[in-house]
């Protein structure tokens, strides 16, 4: 490797061609960067003071140096993003000056042959800098100065407006801008094809995780060690086709979210977002070492990202199924996209039919709904929908995935009907973090064109507290313990329109007013015309009618008792792994011997803990894991989950796992040799199993 410090227009002037790699993210800077790097160099070209101004490395894999002529572009693996901003600024600069010079060099000839073109070259080799896809195209037409693409870089074009602008502004005075760009440095680190891993180089520059995004560092990490057939090969296959079905825009975000949930459906832990590539080399590692190349690994992620696309980004052309997506996105069930990934796959190989699909994500969003209404704990979600793909006969998918949610324990149960009216009637949900999403879904019950949310939402009973006379002897003595109740109760709440005129009218001048109750034709005013006057009575009666309508939208599975016992049953008998495929905790070892007496110790904490014998691990989970058992030859390695820094070890046997795993969760490991140890250390399984329940009332 050879680095040194050096002028970036000397830089562009010396090198014959740059060219940004396929695996390297598109360009991507916001207003925000680019008027950044504007501001320090005019700053900089101001004053004689600043002599010069640094804006990082430049990394590049060198050319062939035995290569004379038609020399190979030289490849950039950092440094793109300000390399690609230099260059729409010395175009805009170029189309501003003429044959005059405001700073000797800074003609618009000069400008253009030394730094953005190879003026005894032709085709694509005229150019300074060639980047990737839908740059490439955007960026060549700037520089040809011809008509855009039609598919053109929305960043491209922006930034290119943005700097055109901004030259605009400064009028005849542009010599600030060209010494700004005089005394711009970088540093040039140039790096031997097959001497140094460009991969290692590239993450180490890049581990404040500031400039990449998890997506980034994977498709860097998948395609950087190929050769450029092979780059290209799969590029144009897997990874440029999903690049387009996520989008130009969304592509980061999105991506981020959908790797998270694709590792969890194959490694089955959830890394944190933050720890997502770790987590990917991880996995690609031991896919690569298990299964097959680099190419069936990203078309198994081209696969499982065209199902996440059609059910997070509303691709899915199948009508009962997108409109099923788009109700569960609303709301934000995330936590159930693995489970879904998981039926969308054998939804997509014919196992399981569309109607049912469709109906499995309305029972999700039914399960989820009811329980963020009963006010029960969402710590429970990721241990459900983390075990329901694997307890499914698939002879009978839907019923039994209907069997498996209604057989769920008492903390992570799908609520009854009762308890779904009495809560969805009395509970606060005009404070409600979803209530844009259960209004629509009522009004729109049973509509065959469904109609857009456009209105607002209206207290029919003011939630002013200074209430009107004619209010106050509407609701009869005890108007202030009625209001206090029921106001934001869903009885009191609808949708309007007309919320300014209706403001704190009596209730009826709100119903006979021009556009009042009476001629809305809103479907959760229907009733409210012929009401004579709105009182508590009022109020508890049409909560009681909208419940009923909410039994309809939200449904809970309806299966028969003998169907649910034989599941019951069978789940009972089902446990895809037991102690005795783990080979350390065979019968007789003195590792089994250990482990029976602290499983009885750990299932004695409370009779709501449990055991779960996985392929890897046994987890004791109460509302969810919160200690896996890792078996090895000489110890029990116990994977606490729970922050470090919160965990009181007096003897300071724990470990900080959370930088090497990324896991959720699995933050502490403890290791356990001997039963000398087990008081001490149950002492500490016993803090993560307190704070997981003293954790688990989470606002829905």
């Amino acid at each position: 490797m050879k680095a040194v410090e050096a002028s970036l227009l000397k830089f562009l002037s010396n090198a014959d061609q740059f060219e940004i790699p396929i695996f390297q993210r598109t360009y991507s800077w916001t207003r925000r960067e680019c008027r950044q790097l504007w501001d320090d160099i005019l700053r900089t070209g101001g004053t004689d003071t600043i002599q010069a101004h640094f804006i990082g490395s430049i990394v590049y894999i060198q050319a062939d140096v035995h290569r004379v002529i038609n020399p190979p572009p030289v490849q950039v693996i950092d440094g793109q993003q300000r390399l690609t901003t230099v260059m729409l600024i010395l175009e805009a600069l170029a189309r501003s000056l003429g044959v005059s010079e405001p700073v000797g060099g800074f003609s618009a000839k000069k400008v253009r042959e030394r730094y953005l073109i190879n003026p005894l070259e032709e085709g694509e080799r005229s150019f300074k800098l060639l980047l990737t896809q839908t740059d490439k195209e955007s960026l060549l037409a700037l520089m040809r100065q011809g008509p855009k693409p039609r598919e053109s870089s929305v960043r491209i074009e922006e930034n290119f407006g943005f700097f055109q602008e901004w030259i605009k502004d400064l009028g005849d005075d542009l010599e600030p801008l060209c010494k700004g760009l005089e005394k711009l440095m970088i540093v040039d680190i140039a790096l031997t094809r097959g001497q140094e891993n460009p991969q290692l180089i590239f993450e180490s520059m890049n581990s404040t995780g500031l400039d990449l995004t998890q997506a980034d560092l994977i498709r860097n990490f998948v395609l950087m060690g190929l050769d450029p057939r092979q780059q290209r090969e799969i590029y144009e296959e897997h990874w440029r086709p999903m690049e387009l079905d996520f989008g130009q825009e969304t592509n980061s975000a999105d991506f981020d979210g959908f790797m998270r949930h694709y590792l969890t459906v194959k490694m089955g832990e959830i890394p944190t977002i933050r720890a997502v590539y770790k987590a990917f080399k991880n996995h690609a590692q031991a896919y690569i070492a298990g299964e097959g190349g680099i190419g069936t690994l990203v078309a198994d992620i081209q696969t499982f990202a065209k199902y996440y696309c059609k059910m997070a980004l509303n691709q899915e052309q199948d009508k009962e199924l997108a409109a099923a997506f788009r109700d569960l996105r609303e709301l934000k069930v995330d936590v159930a996209y693995p489970f879904l990934l998981e039926l969308y796959h054998d939804y997509a190989s014919e196992t399981l039919s569309g109607r049912d699909f469709a109906e499995a994500v309305k029972l999700v969003e039914s399960y989820v709904f009811r329980r963020a209404v009963c006010g029960l704990p969402t710590s429970s979600h990721n241990n459900t929908f983390a075990t329901l793909g694997r307890l499914l006969d698939k002879e009978r998918y839907l019923e039994s995935l209907q069997a498996n949610l209604l057989t769920l324990p008492s903390y992570r149960r799908f609520p009854s009907d009762e308890e779904f009216k009495r809560e969805l009637s009395e509970r606060d949900l005009y404070n409600f973090s979803r209530r844009s999403y259960w209004l629509r879904r009522l009004e729109n019950d049973g509509r065959k064109e469904r109609v857009p949310i456009e209105y607002t939402i209206e207290h029919i009973l003011p939630q002013n507290e200074n209430l009107s006379t004619r209010w106050r002897k509407a609701l009869g003595p005890d108007w202030d313990r009625v209001q206090k109740t029921w106001v934001h109760t869903l009885g009191n709440l609808t949708l309007t329109g007309y919320n300014p005129e209706f403001s704190d009218r009596p209730f009826p001048e709100k119903r006979d007013m021009p556009g009042g109750f009476k001629e809305s034709p809103i479907r959760l005013n229907q009733g409210l015309g012929r009401t004579t006057e709105w009182n508590e009575d009022a109020i508890r009666e049409r909560a009681r009618i909208l419940a009923g309508q909410a039994l309809r939208v939200w449904r809970r599975p309806t299966l028969s008792r003998e169907v649910q016992e034989r599941y019951k049953k069978s789940l009972k008998r089902h446990s895809g792994y037991s102690l005795s495929d783990h080979k350390h905790l065979v019968a007789g070892t003195p590792m089994r011997a250990l482990f029976d007496v602290f499983g009885k110790e750990v299932l004695a904490l409370d009779p709501c803990v449990r055991q779960e014998v996985l392929k890897r691990y046994i987890a004791f989970k109460a509302e969810s894991n919160f200690v896996d058992v890792w078996p090895q030859k000489m110890r029990l390695s116990l994977r606490l989950r729970m922050p470090f820094h919160e965990l009181d070890d007096s003897k300071g046997i724990a470990k900080d796992l959370t930088e090497r795993w990324g896991v959720a969760y699995a933050y502490v490991e403890v290791g356990l040799s001997s039963h000398e140890d087990l008081p001490y250390v149950m002492g500490l399984v016993r803090q993560a199993f307190e704070r997981q329940m003293g954790d688990s009332e989470i606002e829905p």
